[in-house]
């Protein structure tokens, strides 16, 4: 399985631009220990600083990439692991067009981007994103079976959802924050670099 410094690179990959904090948490390991990963990469040349957050140096992600074959075998061969693969990319269809019709809605037949300010159709729209949220639970779990760490993404998920159930509606999309469109991005990513896939745009 994945070396912690190349599990480091991989969380960096996924979150794009991000501090040690929240590159830890997404991998799985103690801050400090990503903070010394992150510091050597930075002294070699590998990852670039930007002051308040990391990135990967070209190539370096070049390099990983050719490195998970390797590193993610046993989970590509793994069948139960990419049967929930495959399951996730069935609800990810749903969860796109429960984003869309977040952020947009139709007007005179026309879409509009949603300035929320018809309740009626955002609670909907919360609602079948916890219809989503049922259905990506068992698939979550079954891909920690594979790997644990998977569990992370079900934790942040249900975290979102229950603070957009609340009424704080920034928690479904908004990319400021862990909302649920953002974590599930990340889910996506990380699992199409696991599995050796490419995202349909």
């Amino acid at each position: 399985m994945i070396n912690d410094r190349d599990l480091v690179f991989h969380g960096v990959a996924i979150k794009r631009h991000a501090g040690a904090a929240a590159i830890a948490a997404l991998v799985g390991l103690p801050e400090p220990r990503v903070s010394t990963l992150l510091a050597d990469a930075v002294a070699t040349g590998r990852v670039v600083d930007t002051g308040d957050a990391f990135i990967l140096a070209p190539l370096t992600r070049v390099a990983l990439e050719a490195r998970y074959g390797l590193h993610f075998a046993p989970l590509r061969q793994d069948k139960a692991f990419e049967n929930a693969y495959l399951a996730f990319e069935r609800v990810n269809k749903t969860l796109k067009q429960v984003i869309t019709d977040w952020q947009t809605i139709s007007i005179g037949g026309n879409k509009v981007a949603n300035d929320h300010s018809d309740r009626a159709h955002d609670d909907a729209v919360i609602d079948r994103l916890g219809e989503v949220q049922e259905q990506v639970e068992p698939i979550l779990a079954a891909l920690s079976k594979g790997w644990p760490r998977m569990n992370f993404y079900a934790q942040k998920l249900l975290a979102a959802l229950e603070a957009a159930e609340d009424g704080a509606h920034e928690w479904v999309s908004d990319i400021r924050r862990d909302s649920y469109h953002t974590i599930w991005f990340e889910l996506h990513e990380d699992l199409l670099r696991i599995m050796g896939r490419v995202r349909e745009e």
